[in-house]
């Protein structure tokens, strides 16, 4: 785990009464950031102190991790995206940026948030013409009702990320690893805002949802005035794209990147966030 206890920790109330608490760090503009599924605010931490030196960075907990309150069974899109809001109404941060489901969470939010005014979304998983853009979904889910975690974790990367290592290691190999892992993890001592990944892949779940309720989403958003950055990684899936080709062709001001060498989860510690970090900086700078 990074210690990194330059950040200091707060919450929100949402909408619903949810306790949203997240964490921050750096001085300047607000920015905030939203992490996708199976990640928490930790995830973002090498991200957030790259920009910290010119923005004051906010990572939440999304409801169901970490610190943060329960998350719902219905309009789960809907509520999310409302804890965003209660954090924009704190802060004032007038920048965001969103990974994934994160993504597609921050694009609900730019549709009906009128403070934000510069908005980075990276391979939202949304639905194009009724076709199922994560096809692992129901082998995850299928794998989480047996217990398998080790099995549901390995199916979520191989279908959202192939060019993680454990995206390429035979499942024979990858599966067994990933459920000794979580066995010897859960036997460690907590830190008071660190998250096993025993709790962590059960969550995707809700992730799952928030896919099929983003259908339709971007017919809805032909009228963000805020300034829009599309972001995708070269060796992400050829499926998550195509989000990013209809977001493209309903928001022809937005500003389209493709990240070399870079995939699904650019972003996360564990990756390649100083590439994410200096798109962002040139963003939200100009």
């Amino acid at each position: 785990m990074i210690k990194l206890k330059e950040y200091s920790t707060d919450f929100v109330t949402s909408k619903d009464g949810t306790k949203i608490h997240y964490r921050q760090i750096g001085s300047g503009s607000g920015l905030i950031l939203v992490h996708g599924g199976m990640m928490y605010s930790q995830n973002f931490m090498y991200l957030a102190k790259l920009l910290a030196n010119e923005f004051t960075v906010y990572i939440p907990d999304r409801r169901g991790r970490g610190l943060s309150g329960a998350n719902v069974d219905i309009h789960i899109l809907k509520a999310e995206s409302e804890d965003i809001q209660a954090l924009i109404n704190k802060t004032k941060a007038q920048n965001i940026f969103g990974l994934s489901s994160g993504a597609t969470i921050v694009l609900q939010t730019a549709i009906i948030e009128p403070g934000l005014k510069k908005v980075v979304l990276y391979e939202p998983p949304i639905p194009i013409n009724g076709k199922k853009t994560f096809a692992f979904i129901d082998d995850y889910e299928d794998a989480l009702s047996k217990g398998n975690l080790g099995k549901a974790f390995i199916n979520f990367i191989k279908g959202a990320d192939s060019s993680s290592l454990f995206g390429i290691l035979p499942r024979f190999i990858s599966i067994p690893f990933i459920n000794y892992a979580i066995k010897a993890e859960a036997k460690k001592e907590k830190a008071d805002d660190e998250v096993f990944l025993k709790e962590l892949i059960p969550t995707l779940h809700y992730d799952n949802k928030i896919v099929f309720e983003s259908e339709g989403i971007i017919d809805k958003c032909k009228n963000i005035k805020a300034d829009i950055l599309l972001l995708g990684g070269q060796k992400s899936m050829s499926f998550l794209s195509t989000p990013l080709d209809a977001l493209s062709a309903a928001l022809p001001q937005a500003k389209r990147i493709e990240l070399i060498g870079v995939g699904h989860i650019a972003a996360d510690n564990s990756e390649k966030p100083k590439v994410v970090a200096n798109e962002l900086r040139n963003f939200f700078r100009t």
